[in-house]
């Protein structure tokens, strides 16, 4: 018979794409891990992961065994969840994939989730939007917040939840400006702007071309944290969202430039799956975002 543990560890497994990860993430040690990894594989009578020096991918049946095992770790989940609220209470995890450029928007939006239902765990994961749409789809993921021009609608639910706007975020001692400013001027200045993959990116390089500009890219980072540092440390500017400098304030040493000509801004949505049943967790997030309007 199957365990429910043995597809908590291929689910593992999967999503690691590594023996020693998988392991550290299910708390066992790695000889353990791939001893039952092999005897599910006895169990069944078939393979499971290709193997080699290491690890090398699941096999086709692999695949299928996973997508039927995240599926019934999810109805588990929401199972768990449901006879918890049957008592008059919403608990459990909510993991949140979230773009680099929502991380503070999200920590606000978790407050408020957290006042109305606070036995309800949040897990903040900063992803791509592309990492978001794929943990939506194979559930790793509860919920996404993330860009609303690129998710499918298909399948998944769609809340907006503001427009992303940018602002340069500049040190001090390279300007004396104090209103908006063309982004034709950021270009004139040493940048340290998101890694190439992300869609933040992918925005800002699409408007440069737009504008015939060439910035001076000095630093590449996947989150806004370095980047503001550097800006405070008068190393370089950056392009940041709007809604990070509302929550944070603007740091000392720099100066907050908005950004006009053109004037760009993305809509950001929470992202979730249409299922049955609902994790009334994710139900609560919904709730929670419907109150925002």
């Amino acid at each position: 018979m199957i365990e429910l543990r043995d597809l908590q560890l291929l689910s593992a497994l999967a999503r690691h794409r590594h023996f020693a990860k998988a392991a550290e993430e299910c708390g066992i040690s790695q000889p353990a891990f791939s001893m039952r990894i092999r005897n599910l594989e006895d169990r069944l009578g078939l393979s499971i992961v290709r193997r080699a020096n290491r690890f090398q991918g699941l096999t086709e049946e692999g695949e299928m065994i996973v997508r039927r095992a995240r599926r019934i770790l999810g109805d588990t989940k929401a199972l768990e969840q449901e006879v918890a609220s049957i008592r008059g209470e919403i608990s459990g995890a909510l993991i949140l994939g979230v773009i680099p450029t929502a991380l503070a928007f999200t920590g606000r939006l978790v407050r408020r989730l957290h006042q109305a239902h606070p036995k309800i765990v949040a897990r903040i994961d900063s992803m791509s939007s592309t990492a978001i749409q794929q943990g939506l789809d194979d559930g790793t993921i509860d919920a996404g917040v993330t860009y609303g021009d690129s998710i499918g609608t298909d399948l998944r639910h769609v809340q907006p939840l503001y427009e992303e706007s940018y602002v340069l975020l500049v040190p001090s001692h390279m300007t004396d400006e104090t209103g908006p400013i063309p982004w034709a001027r950021v270009a004139e200045f040493p940048l340290c702007l998101l890694e190439p993959q992300m869609q933040n990116r992918r925005i800002l390089d699409r408007i440069f071309a737009e504008l015939g500009l060439h910035p001076r890219v000095v630093a590449e980072t996947s989150g806004f944290t370095a980047a503001m540092v550097m800006a405070r440390e008068g190393l370089a500017a950056a392009v940041v969202p709007r809604v990070l400098i509302r929550a944070l304030g603007d740091p000392a040493g720099t100066t907050v430039l908005p950004l006009v000509e053109p004037e760009v801004s993305k809509p950001i949505c929470l992202a979730t799956l249409d299922r049955d049943p609902e994790l009334p967790t994710v139900a609560a997030l919904r709730r929670v975002v419907s109150s925002l309007r």
